[in-house]
Formats: structure tokens, sequence, C-alpha cells
């Protein structure tokens, strides 16, 4: 039986893995803040698809919390095959319109944990030989759009070398890169998520995801329209992608 342990577990993207996950019969473990949340999912997971749900709850810039996800990855006795690092938020203002402590906060979540959780899941999976880690970054990783995007540029990096480092020991180590997604994510920034070609659907997003992390890749980009913008940043020189940092900005 393969156990996945999935963070930002009760909404959006992580809501997704949880049903798809579940949906072919994996265990689960998840992991969010809002504890009420939490055990409604886990209930609905279990009647819907009869799996075993843990529930975590905690709050990924405490560090005490942390520490806990960071146990139970680490466990030997009770093993976790796929590690999806999805937890996240965005902040709407620019840098010097936030608090050092917020851009703090929001780097904590999308960098420190990811590395910490990585760490604590790469040991066991390596000494299995077998196992996965999915980490969400997001097509802003590929421009210079603030620190949300230079946060993401590092789980980019991070997961691209992990890919190379751990694959000839059975780990495979995979950056999903989202374009706009219909979530609760831009709600939460108070940006309201908008129609069109550009927006993505969460099951769309999962699905092709854990169909390229099983072909093994290390990036999945889902959507042709996302494919065409990271081909294109590859190619536009980086004094013409600087002009991006205050598109869609008020």
């Amino acid at each position: 039986m393969t156990t996945s342990l999935i963070t930002g577990a009760t909404a959006g993207i992580g809501h997704e893995y949880a049903v798809q996950l579940a949906a072919r019969g994996d265990d689960l473990v998840l992991v969010a803040r809002d504890s009420a949340r939490l055990e409604e999912v886990a209930d609905d997971l279990r009647g819907a698809h009869g799996v075993a749900v843990e529930v975590l709850v905690a709050d990924l810039t405490d560090r005490a919390d942390l520490a806990r996800v960071e146990a139970r990855l680490a466990d030997r006795e009770r093993p976790v095959d796929l590690l999806v690092n999805n937890a996240g938020f965005g902040l709407k203002k620019r840098f010097l319109d936030n608090t050092a402590d917020e851009e703090t906060a929001m780097l904590e979540v999308l960098v420190t944990a990811v590395l910490r959780l990585s760490h604590a899941a790469l040991g066991p999976m390596a000494e299995r030989g077998h196992g996965g880690i999915i980490n969400v970054s997001s097509v802003a990783a590929f421009l210079p759009r603030g620190t949300y995007s230079a946060a993401k540029a590092y789980v980019n990096s991070f997961s691209e070398w992990a890919h190379l480092e751990y694959k000839s020991r059975g780990v495979t180590v995979m950056a999903l890169c989202p374009g706009f997604t219909k979530t609760e994510f831009h709600q939460r920034m108070q940006v309201k998520p908008g129609e069109g070609f550009m927006w993505l659907d969460a099951d769309f997003l999962v699905r092709t995801s854990l169909e390229d992390f099983a072909k093994g890749r290390a990036y999945s980009v889902p959507g042709a329209q996302y494919k065409v913008v990271r081909a294109l940043t590859k190619a536009i020189p980086n004094r013409v992608l600087r002009l991006t940092q205050n598109l869609g900005r008020r």
C-alpha cells in the first residue's frame, strides 16, 4: 500500500492531490493549519475511497509544528512513499509595502518547509530505493516577479538538482510549475480568479502532473499555453523579461 503526505491539503491544488491519490488507492497523511477542515476532508476521503487518512495539524511557519511533520516523514516504521510539498501563499502588495515578518513567513513556507520536509523524506526513500517528491512551484519561477518568483526559482533549482542526485537511488523529485489555476489561492490574496484560456482547472493540473511524475520527469508544466510561456522565457533575453515585473500589478 502506498502512503502519500500532502501539505496544504484542505483546499485548491493540495485538496485535488488528496482526492486523486485517494481515488487510486493511496493512504494519506494530510497536513494543514485548520483542524476542522482537515477532519472534514479526511472523513470525506475515507468514506468515498476506503483509504486510511491521518491528519497532522501544523503551521509550517512554526518550527515546532514543522518538526512534527519532519518526524512523520522520517519514521522508518510508517514509510511515506510520496511527499507533495504544496502548502503556500502569496503576498499581493509590493515588497516594501509588506513587513519583513510577512515576507519571512512566506519564505518559511515556500522555501524552508520545502527544504526541511524534503530532507526528512529523502533519507528513508533513498534507503528503501524508492519514493518520490512533488514540489509545487510556479511558472512565476521563470520570470523576475518579486520575492514569490524568487522563492519558486529556488524550488525549481532545488528540485532539479535533487532529481539528478537521487534518481539513481530510485527516488523521483519533480517540480510542478502551474500557471493561473482556479483555486482559493487567489481569493486569499484578494485577487478574483479569472476566466479564459490562461486559467487551468485543478483536476487537469494534478492529473497531468501525476502522469509526468510517473514518467520520471524533473518538471511538469501543464497546459500548452504555459509550455509556450516556459519556452519563451528561455528564448527571450533577461533584460526583456524584466519588463514583466509590473504586469498585472496595481
